[in-house]
């Protein structure tokens, strides 16, 4: 639980809170937090903020539908900056655009990590008539087979030198990866992980 008096606030009393969606790691707006709106963004799970404009607290989504549901918060080094990690309903501007900005934040930007989170959804719910949940229930062996296969064809159209096939079955492979990683217990981090030691 982070308490607001300890944190350092601005000249109007309030603390900048940046918040990132929790599945793509996008930060979709910033907004400012006074002791009620971080109280009330803890207690209920909604983020909420202190509207500056309106001069009172408002709950993201609460006119649009488009809640913001709290993950994590954390808290910056110097201690006058909130990350909020959340889950959104959906568009997270009033205009409609998934981050408030807009192009400069292109759609399918982290949108891999918000595959994994549905990959992972299925792997938990196991719903009927799913792709994904036939692959899980067929085993590694099957889903290890259909990694080769993707890689193989996404070789084969590289070396063709069709572009627009080698994306197409690239893509195919990356969803594939997703599945053998999520039934094994790993994901996208686990991934970069290994590329950062690798790097260093």
């Amino acid at each position: 639980m982070i308490r607001f008096e300890e944190l350092k606030k601005g000249a109007d009393g309030l603390v900048p809170a940046i918040v990132q969606d929790q599945n793509t790691l996008q930060v979709l707006m910033l907004g400012y937090m006074d002791a009620e709106a971080l109280a009330k963004t803890q207690e209920t799970g909604l983020v909420t903020f202190w509207s500056r404009s309106q001069g009172k607290i408002w709950t993201k989504g609460e006119t649009s539908g488009n809640y913001l549901h709290l993950v994590s918060l954390a808290v910056d080094c110097d201690k006058d900056t909130l990350l909020v990690r959340a889950i959104p309903d959906g568009p997270t501007c009033h205009t409609g655009s998934k981050t408030c900005w807009g192009d400069a934040v292109p759609e399918s930007q982290g949108f891999i990590r918000e595959l994994e989170a549905v990959v992972k959804g299925r792997h938990e719910q196991m719903p009927e008539k799913s792709y994904t949940t036939s692959l899980f229930k067929a085993g590694t062996p099957r889903m290890a087979q259909k990694v080769g296969e993707e890689a193989v064809e996404t070789v084969i159209e590289a070396v063709k030198g069709d572009d627009e096939r080698m994306i197409y079955e690239a893509s195919d492979l990356i969803y594939h990866l997703l599945v053998l990683l999520v039934s094994k217990g790993y994901g996208i981090a686990d991934l970069e992980k290994e590329l950062v030691k690798r790097h260093k």
